[in-house]
């Protein structure tokens, strides 16, 4: 089993992550979340493995004297707009964008946002330890609640311009993966005003339409849906729906980087600080330049994010959007989360305006490549880091250990660290043309490989 990583722990359901592995867990959440509060709200997505996983998380948190609330199938960020309203801490069990058979855990505190790094070496410090276990007659119980989906919708609808959406009379493609985003996202486009078409909008943990991480080797029928639909904007979200990635009006892929930039834009203001990953693309370091606002850089994950966030704001920061190219974004002044469908919301805002493509034109003119490589032990994936450190050694670039190593070139950077969620070794590289982008991860891969 694996411990807390950069967004929970993940792990090929009743291989990696078992149900006594998920009650132990729970068991150790509750140690902590009982501090403060007796009652925990328990969602999931729509993985096979889900409901599984949140009846042993129940008999865990009951176990230790904490009353559980069932949500169902929810999208994370639905989960954590319910943590915030009803003040209860919350475990969402999910894999996120993980295939169909991981299964994994996040923990969230009673104002709805992802524990900090401080909080969760509290709940490993009573995971080393037996669960102080309640008495037979204080055992929590168990109610079901289902109306979450339905207020969260109404709360994200009440954040954003409802009526400049809507009278822009957009089309909107949908893809939300078969994930917990269908239950949510095809209802709440279309409460905007959207004409909502979609692909993959039925839950299913098998994912049949497509794998549940939103890249574009996974998303081609999403841009043939705009095309043929002439759509204003393609929508696609993961599994849990805290990230959204989009496609233009001509149905072409956008990066999530490129995405990323025009939304802080399109957000900040002077002297602001926008907080990102050390994966952050130049665009991103381009449009804070140009703002002339600060780049916080923390390590890859919402964890490390959300902390910086908090930290930044006690230190009297104005910090407005935070996110990754990944799609996962983050709006503090709305709630410090990742939320799919609430980005979509405010990226429609501006295409309400002008065209996606027009958007996010300034933005071109990058070429980005990703690799995985996958380990087999502790003992490979050191060997892997080795590589990586002597390749660094030898670079003659500029090297930045914030997270694994960004060997950076002055007109290109090269990344490599270890997955916080995944057996693997992700290689990132970024390039004014594709060729030298290819070149750079090539090397690396090559180095990590031999």
């Amino acid at each position: 089993m694996n411990s807390f990583g950069s967004s929970g722990i993940r792990g090929v359901a009743l291989q990696e992550l078992a149900p006594a592995d998920t009650l132990d867990i729970a068991q150790a959440a509750g140690g902590v979340f009982r501090e403060r509060n007796g009652r925990v709200a328990v969602g999931r997505d729509s993985r096979e493995t889900g409901e599984m996983m949140v009846n042993a998380a129940a008999s865990g948190l009951a176990s230790v004297g904490c009353h559980i609330d069932c949500l169902g199938v929810v999208p994370t960020p639905s989960l954590q707009a319910y943590c915030e309203r009803r003040g209860v801490p919350g475990v969402m069990i999910t894999a996120s964008h993980n295939p169909p058979q991981f299964n994994g855990i996040k923990l969230i505190g009673d104002d709805g946002v992802e524990l900090t790094r401080e909080t969760l070496d509290r709940v490993e410090a009573y995971l080393a330890e037996e669960p102080e276990l309640t008495t037979w007659d204080r055992t929590g119980d168990v109610r079901t609640v289902e109306s979450a989906n339905q207020d969260y919708q109404t709360q994200l609808l009440d954040a954003v311009d409802r009526e400049r959406i809507a009278d822009a009379d957009l089309t909107v493609a949908l893809d939300p993966g078969h994930g917990a985003g269908s239950l949510t996202s095809p209802k709440l486009f279309g409460e905007l005003g959207c004409t909502v078409k979609t692909i993959n909008a039925q839950p299913d943990g098998r994912f049949p339409g497509r794998d549940p991480e939103p890249v574009a080797d996974n998303l081609t029928d999403l841009g043939q849906l705009v095309r043929a639909t002439d759509a204003d904007l393609g929508i696609a979200h993961d599994g849990d729906a805290d990230r959204a990635i989009f496609f233009d009006e001509t149905g072409s892929f956008v990066e999530g980087d490129a995405a990323l930039a025009a939304l802080t834009a399109a957000q900040i203001e002077s002297g602001e600080t926008v907080v990102s990953a050390v994966n952050a693309s130049q665009r991103l370091v381009d449009v804070t330049s140009e703002q002339d606002a600060s780049l916080e850089l923390t390590p890859i994950g919402s964890t490390y994010l959300i902390t910086a966030i908090r930290q930044l704001q006690t230190d009297g920061e104005s910090v407005s959007i935070a996110g990754e190219g990944n799609g996962g974004i983050i709006y503090p002044g709305y709630r410090i989360a990742r939320d799919g469908a609430y980005t979509a919301a405010r990226l429609c805002e501006l295409v309400a305006e002008t065209p996606l493509s027009e958007l996010v034109e300034s933005y071109d003119g990058y070429a980005n490549v990703r690799h995985n490589i996958s380990y087999d032990d502790d003992s490979e994936r050191e060997a892997m880091i080795a590589a990586i450190e002597d390749t660094a050694e030898n670079a003659g670039a500029d090297v930045d250990t914030t997270d694994g190593y960004r060997l950076d070139y002055g007109d290109a950077w090269v990344l490599a660290r270890p997955s916080g969620t995944e057996p693997v070794v992700r290689v990132y590289a970024e390039a004014r043309t594709q060729k030298r982008a290819n070149t750079l991860a090539d090397e690396m891969v090559d180095a990590i490989e031999s």
